[in-house]
């Protein structure tokens, strides 16, 4: 059963709440963040990315960058932009976006959880990626980024969040890229206690977003047991570094938006061979032109945008096996009969010739990179939250890039310091 526990989060003042909070670390490339931040002295970006304070030409993975973000963090801290609670809380986390509202718990998951698969995983994590986040822990003693964790919908939890959120004003609202941001804390014992007692009931926590965060606070906090034992002491099972900060939300308000792909050539292929050897497992029907895209209405279908043309593609049964709960995703289907066998894309995670683009970007960006540094791109119908729990409840893994998760978690509105 899952632990999920409160905490004494270190959070910034709600007059400021809206300048500090920002996008994950890894939604923005460097560039982008240093744009971004030109006019924005409070935003996390300036910890979550530190290097937009350092020289253009520093590498992201120098240690200047790490010792960076914790001074920023020690100094906002110190002149009173963050504070932290005086006991242990959890907190309702809402974000509301075009008409849905997801209603999420903010807390602290156990490492053994991960550890013990109590947690369950979908994906494969990147070593580099990995570091990077172990490093940013590391210096700034804290995870300043919240894990995206959801479950099977229990009642209890929704029916108590509902009630909490009814009763009182949020302590923090603001918008954000026109997502409405809502934020109560919960410090009565008794809402605590029932809260603990519910996910002491639920069977498994499944990570939505953020398996290099998550796998980064395990390392952490393994190695900081490895440490002690080494030194002949031991970490009190208690210890903050045993668990890390999370947001679980029920998995009946989650929104998975599509993952699409685009392709730098057609591995050596006129068109008219590619669409030749298509044949053999898609239907594919020509459907318009630029800015008549064909938005796929059901699984097993993908819009296909190649040398200015939209084309409507069905993946033909007998191309899957229906009973594989990762053989069947639109995203494997395409990979094992279309992106390796033709196009020549073996290893995705590796391959310099593809590009993965998250569907809040629009079928716009596909032509726009098809017109920029792209031949081919691939517009995907969304993976569902119920696959992604049941790949991970076989012990599978999703293939790289299968899900996109909207809205998105913003980070710098809890710290969970590993050491308070």
């Amino acid at each position: 059963m899952a632990v999920f526990r409160p905490f004494r989060a270190i959070r910034p003042q709600p007059q400021v709440a809206a300048e500090v909070a920002a996008l994950p670390y890894d939604t923005m490339s460097s560039a982008e963040a240093r744009v971004y931040v030109a006019d924005k002295p409070l935003s996390f970006v300036h910890i979550d990315k530190a290097e937009v304070d350092l020289p253009p030409e520093t590498d992201l993975y120098d240690a200047a960058v790490y010792a960076c973000a914790a001074s920023t963090l020690q100094r906002q801290i110190g002149e009173g932009i963050f504070r932290q609670d005086d006991s242990p809380c959890y907190y309702i986390y809402r974000q509301t976006w075009q008409g849905r509202t997801q209603t999420g718990l903010v807390g602290c998951a156990a490492i053994d959880d991960y550890r013990d698969n109590i947690i369950k995983k979908h994906e494969l994590t990147h070593p580099e990626k990995e570091t990077d986040r172990i490093k940013h822990v590391t210096a700034c003693n804290a995870n300043t980024g919240p894990i995206f964790l959801t479950y099977r919908d229990t009642r209890g939890v929704a029916d108590i969040l509902n009630e909490q959120a009814g009763a009182a004003a949020p302590e923090v609202e603001f918008t954000q890229g026109g997502v409405l941001q809502q934020i109560w804390p919960i410090s009565d014992a008794q809402t605590i206690e029932q809260l603990r007692a519910a996910f002491a009931a639920t069977p498994f926590l499944y990570i939505a977003d953020g398996h290099h965060r998550c796998a980064s606070a395990y390392r952490v906090g393994s190695a900081r047991r490895e440490a002690a034992r080494a030194a002949g002491q031991q970490i009190p099972p208690e210890a903050e570094s045993n668990f890390f900060l999370a947001v679980a939300f029920p998995a009946g308000q989650l929104k998975i938006m599509d993952y699409n792909r685009v392709v730098k050539d057609l591995n050596g292929q006129s068109r008219a061979e590619f669409l030749s050897r298509l044949d053999a497992g898609f239907d594919v029907e020509a459907i318009g032109g630029k800015g008549q895209p064909y938005i796929p209405e059901a699984g097993h279908f993908f819009g296909m945008y190649l040398d200015g043309v939209w084309h409507k593609c069905r993946m033909r049964r007998g191309t899957f096996d229906p009973r594989d709960p990762v053989g069947a995703l639109d995203v494997s289907i395409l990979q094992e009969n279309l992106l390796a066998p033709i196009l020549g894309v073996k290893d995705p995670r590796r391959d310099k010739r593809i590009e993965f683009i998250g569907g809040i970007r629009g079928w716009q960006e596909l032509e726009r990179r098809c017109a920029e540094d792209m031949r081919i791109a691939f517009l995907m119908y969304p993976t569902t939250v119920e696959e992604l729990m049941r790949i991970a409840d076989s012990g599978n893994i999703m293939p790289p890039k299968s899900t996109w998760f909207e809205p998105k978690l913003l980070s710098g509105l809890f710290i969970h310091d590993l050491e308070q």
